[in-house]
């Protein structure tokens, strides 16, 4: 009787751990647009740039991606 039951205990934990959860599109809600900053002094935010300066920011991306991201430039 005991092993029947551990079996079948077995048996639905082993069917429970593959069903699939739910998954819905969440992600991150925001109601201000993304170059309005953070208030937040450097070492948090890039030097020279201004909250809500939106050419400034897009101009900051640029340079980070160029420089930071771009592996062609750091191969010698």
């Amino acid at each position: 009787m005991t092993r029947t039951f551990l079996l079948l205990s077995l048996a639905a934990l082993a069917v429970a751990g593959c069903a699939e959860r739910e998954q819905t599109a969440s992600g991150i809600k925001s109601d201000t647009a993304p170059f309005s900053g953070t208030n937040k002094q450097p070492p948090f935010t890039a030097v020279g740039w201004k909250p809500g300066d939106r050419a400034n920011w897009e101009q900051q991306l640029k340079t980070r991606t160029v420089n930071g991201q771009n592996d062609y430039v750091k191969v010698p």
